[in-house]
């Protein structure tokens, strides 16, 4: 499936790997590390920058700015941080994604109303707006979408756009801005689109990783190089790979392994992932393959939280999803290649 996406002078064109397949092939871990490679061409995502010189790689960089409206931007800020967004005005958006901390609360499961505490990892909001999909399992399309999932779900918000409109209302503030910029009174449908375009401010720019990508050869040191270097060689790039380093296609977890038999604590309705969402059993323990762009300030890892330190998730996803065993060199060569390619972004403390 073949896809394109506009942001200002940037148009991101790239191809979903069809997973299901593949996962019907009889291969072994040889081949599937042969197939991995050749998925950086059937699945890469390359941004084309007007005017700006690229190297060829299957991560390309980020844009260096956003397109959206900064007065809706300033609207969206407010409304990601108003508590007045949950059932008794306890928590905001900001409260399970703070942005000065990598866009997610570290925590294993977030704490919603009233102490609840929610059933899966909580991702990052940063760079979300270049997800193919919302939500691990992708049952939102879009960031408009997705921002009533924790706006109605008991364990997080445990309130309706009925309820949080009126209390809205009552801030002047609230309404002339709205007045402003969308000609009517406090909608549901504007408050979305207000925090969708704050969303989609969120894009951390101008990694050492993407100013070498733009040609900096100083940019990265020899262990980043060859952290990404061993990262291509041993077919992470197939997952992880655009603009994003992921974000744009579904997989298996446990594609080279039965991760959730060797786990050992029992399987979890949030282990069904994609199954959830669309009840057909080709999709049981599909998740959306996450970005790595700010992986290295967002532990635990997986949709789990299983892991909670870099070196192992990177030990974990060589294992279940690619067959192969990495030694610790190589290891800590990935890993200081995965911390190279957080950006910089205003709200963003590092």
């Amino acid at each position: 499936m073949h896809y394109s996406r506009k942001m200002g002078n940037v148009e991101f064109r790239y191809s979903i790997m069809e997973t299901q397949p593949l996962r019907k092939m009889s291969i072994g871990k040889p081949g599937w590390a042969a197939l991995c490679l050749l998925g950086v061409c059937l699945a890469a995502a390359r941004p084309v920058m007007a005017g700006a010189p690229v190297r060829d790689e299957p991560i390309q960089p980020l844009p260096s700015r956003h397109e959206q409206d900064e007065r809706k931007v300033a609207l969206g800020r407010m409304l990601f941080h108003d508590k007045r967004l949950s059932k008794d005005d306890s928590l905001s958006c900001a409260g399970c994604h703070p942005l000065a901390k990598g866009g997610m609360d570290g925590k294993a499961r977030s704490a919603g109303v009233g102490g609840a505490e929610g059933t899966i990892n909580a991702p990052t909001v940063y760079n979300a707006g270049l997800l193919l999909a919302q939500f691990w399992d992708g049952r939102a399309q879009d960031l408009e979408e997705q921002i009533n999932g924790p706006i109605k779900n008991p364990l997080e918000m445990a309130t309706t756009w009925e309820a949080i409109i009126p209390k809205l209302e009552l801030d002047p503030e609230y309404v002339r801005r709205f007045g402003e910029l969308y000609a009517s009174r406090v909608t549901a449908e504007a408050a979305r689109d207000a925090i969708a375009c704050f969303e989609r401010s969120l894009i951390t720019a101008d990694s050492p990783f993407d100013r070498w990508l733009r040609g900096d050869e100083t940019a990265l040191g020899a262990a980043e190089k060859e952290g990404y270097a061993l990262f291509k060689s041993y077919g992470c790039v197939a997952c992880h790979q655009g603009a994003n380093a992921g974000g744009n296609m579904f997989q298996r977890m446990g594609a080279m392994g039965d991760y959730f038999a060797d786990r050992k604590t029992g399987l979890t309705p949030a282990d069904q992932g994609r199954f959830n969402f669309t009840g057909r059993e080709e999709d049981r323990y599909y998740f959306k393959v996450p970005s790595l762009r700010l992986a290295a300030l967002t532990a635990p890892y997986f949709h789990d939280a299983s892991v909670d330190n870099l070196p192992d998730a990177i030990r974990v996803m060589a294992r279940y999803q690619l067959g192969r065993e990495i030694n610790d060199a190589h290891v800590e060569k990935i890993a200081a290649f995965l911390k190279a390619l957080p950006g910089k972004h205003q709200e963003l403390s590092q």
